[in-house]
């Protein structure tokens, strides 16, 4: 894209600033007249007039103002926002919130998406953190009836399988419980990898289970939590630009539809390390549904060993310079009590 003037910059990102406040296009009056330019307005029509040629502001066809256009919101992000932070207060807040809710990721999922679609004024969306790759941390060996035996194992951030193995022959509570002694002491801390490149007991119970455990891990590895809570869809809606639009319905649709966000989610963050943010505007996405809408998203967790993903939709007009630090500090917070919680077991 050319390089802007300095006035140029100065009067795209008051424009910016001004439609993402009224919604309505800004023309070289308003300008003059709300941020007292010493500029006259025909010197300013011809700066927004050069803007728009330029691709950053577009000209609707029923209006002689001007508003921005995907370019100019992405210029605006990348070069003029900055690292934008929350007021301390704000952080403040949001931190005794977290910190004042019970040890529950349920309760976790819930109040981020909360608070991020009340920061944000829009529709949020928040995956409960699923393990990466599952280390053990225990199993238990419980004599039911005859031949039958039930295996609890729990990994490491709590994941837990429970099934019924039937041995070839009746086996003692006692034998079973030493099993389980020495396999916690074998394995513990190990990823199944691990776990399978340790050389052959010779006891068959022994072998028998880790057999049965590693096969467990690979099946939870697996099954990626579908677990999504979102928020705010009602701040999208009333925005004038989808109040009883096609646009609206469309964000509605994918909002119920889990699977297509939580694939937009995977694809959006899939090469994002964890606490990198994207933002998406507008046609970004890839989906046909959020063409008139932006997306901030974030990854969250511990890598290697627990990550989920966060984000807010709003339309393009949403106030990227709140969002966009909402995001990364509640994605900071969420990471902070996956760490504490998860890898500090």
């Amino acid at each position: 894209m050319p390089e802007l003037s300095e006035r140029q910059k100065t009067l795209l990102l008051l424009i910016i600033r001004d439609y993402i406040d009224s919604a309505q296009p800004v023309g070289s009056k308003r300008l003059v007249e709300h941020y007292h330019l010493d500029i006259s307005p025909a010197t300013i029509r011809n700066e927004m007039a050069a803007l728009t040629d330029m691709g950053y502001l577009r000209q609707p066809h029923t209006s002689a103002g001007r508003v921005p256009s995907e370019e100019g919101y992405r210029y605006f992000v990348s070069e003029m926002m900055g690292d934008a932070e929350l007021p301390r207060n704000v952080q403040q807040t949001i931190s005794h919130q977290f910190y004042q809710a019970r040890a529950d990721v349920d309760q976790w999922m819930t109040l981020a998406a909360s608070i991020l679609a009340h920061q944000s004024q829009g529709a949020s969306v928040v995956t409960a953190p699923h393990a990466e790759q599952f280390r053990y941390k225990h199993v238990e060996l419980i004599s039911t009836q005859g031949r039958q035996v039930l295996m609890v194992l729990v990994m490491v951030g709590g994941e837990v399988s429970q099934q019924i193995l039937t041995l070839a022959e009746p086996v003692t509570q006692e034998r079973l419980s030493q099993t389980a002694a020495r396999l916690n002491g074998l394995l513990a801390g190990l990823v199944v990898d691990a776990i399978e490149a340790l050389p052959v007991r010779p006891d068959a119970l022994d072998q028998d289970i880790r057999l049965l455990i590693q096969q467990d891990m690979r099946r939870s590895a697996g099954r990626v939590s579908g677990e999504m809570y979102t928020d705010g869809l009602t701040n999208v809606l009333s925005e004038p630009e989808f109040a009883e639009s096609d646009e609206a319905r469309r964000a509605l649709k994918l909002f119920e539809e889990r699977s297509t966000l939580q694939d937009l989610l995977i694809r959006s963050t899939v090469n994002s390390n964890v606490g990198g943010l994207q933002v998406l505007i507008g046609g970004e996405s890839g989906w046909e549904e959020l063409r008139q809408c932006s997306m901030v998203i974030a990854r969250y967790g511990v890598p290697g060993l627990a990550t989920g993903t966060l984000g807010v939709l709003g339309p393009m007009r949403m106030s990227y310079a709140r969002t966009i630090p909402t995001v990364r500090f509640v994605a900071g917070l969420l990471s902070d009590l996956v760490n504490d919680t998860i890898a500090g077991e």
